[in-house]
């Protein structure tokens, strides 16, 4: 069993993710910590984490299937949204 302590996950997200919002980092914070990540290293929870997050919350995902779009097709279509928010995370905002 992995559990992540607070502490561990908020350094790590303002570690790597410099530019992550406040409120985004204590939402992962929470959405972690409930897990039992099975020998998973924290980069890839916290990895893990926000690209199902971003992906249901900050693009029309959901809605595509709803429509009735292949879950891969959707995955497709909305990944160079959700790269772009990380990867700007990755950097100081200014």
């Amino acid at each position: 069993m992995t559990k992540f302590t607070a502490e561990t996950i908020e350094k790590h997200i303002r570690r790597k993710h410099p530019g992550c919002p406040d409120f985004a980092i204590a939402f992962f914070v929470s959405e972690i910590r409930k897990k039992d990540w099975k020998g998973a290293s924290i980069g890839r929870a916290v990895g893990i984490t926000m690209q199902n997050v971003l992906r249901h919350t900050m693009t029309d995902y959901d809605t595509l299937l709803l429509e009735g779009m292949d879950r891969k097709e959707a995955r497709k279509r909305v990944q160079p949204k959700v790269n772009k928010t990380i990867a700007r995370w990755g950097r100081m905002l200014r």
